[in-house]
């Protein structure tokens, strides 16, 4: 049992369904990356699993517990953090404001937790008494996986993290996303840099028409020629 099974999930909205029979899995210290065309269901998935999109069918399984009737807040209480791909920061709060609001729910240990990010993405401390509106693309993406990082969680969702991201600050992010991999933390990174979501992912989700269309290790999609072909280029 992984920390996270999401195991056969359809639904959507308004009676639609946008993801069909999909399953994501993910254990602690992996990344598992969900890659695919626009308009594939990737980030429907990901809502999925927080409790979003209401399911038709299907379960998600947190650390062996079913979670699929829970409310997003209380999936959030069980130790999961999502970072959506637009308005993750609040800009007329500086930065370290920002991340005491991810601590919201915390008794102790916040200081800790600060000094903690504030190693991973030195850019947050030079600036932690900036309004965070003030900060560039890639430095508020930052400042979003940070406090979420706030939270303690064990399952960590990224939505299109590198999205109207500068390409040195791409490489950057990725960096750091290793870094939070190696701290013991689960990743599910929904990315449309799909060749390098792979390259630093276990396992990948190539979704096509909200299915699975292929799943594998993220080293073996980048060597299949058809992914390669299809979703890659090269």
């Amino acid at each position: 049992m992984k920390l996270l099974n999401a195991l056969g999930m359809s639904g959507g909205y308004g009676g639609v369904d946008i993801v069909m029979g999909c399953s994501i899995e993910v254990d602690r210290g992996e990344i598992s990356a969900i890659v695919g065309p626009n308009g594939a269901g990737k980030s429907t998935a990901m809502k999925a699993i927080l409790g979003l999109v209401k399911l038709r069918q299907g379960e998600v399984l947190l650390d062996g517990e079913n979670i699929t009737s829970l409310s997003p807040e209380l999936r959030v209480s069980r130790g999961i953090a999502f970072v959506p791909q637009t308005e993750n920061v609040f800009p007329s709060l500086t930065v370290e404001e920002n991340l005491e609001m991810g601590a919201y729910l915390r008794r102790t240990g916040v200081d800790e937790s600060k000094e903690q990010v504030y190693a991973l993405f030195p850019i947050l401390k030079d600036k932690r008494r900036q309004d965070a509106g003030e900060l560039s693309g890639g430095q508020r993406q930052q400042l979003a996986v940070a406090r979420a990082l706030m939270t303690e969680p064990t399952l960590l969702m990224l939505d299109e993290p590198t999205a109207g991201v500068a390409p040195i600050v791409v490489n950057e992010l990725f960096d750091q996303i290793l870094h939070i991999k190696e701290t013991g933390i689960g990743i599910i990174m929904v990315e449309q840099n799909a060749r390098q979501a792979l390259e630093i992912a276990d396992f990948g989700y190539v979704m096509v028409n909200g299915e699975n269309r292929y799943t594998d290790t993220g080293k073996s999609l980048l060597a299949d020629a058809e992914v390669r072909r299809t979703f890659i280029g090269g």
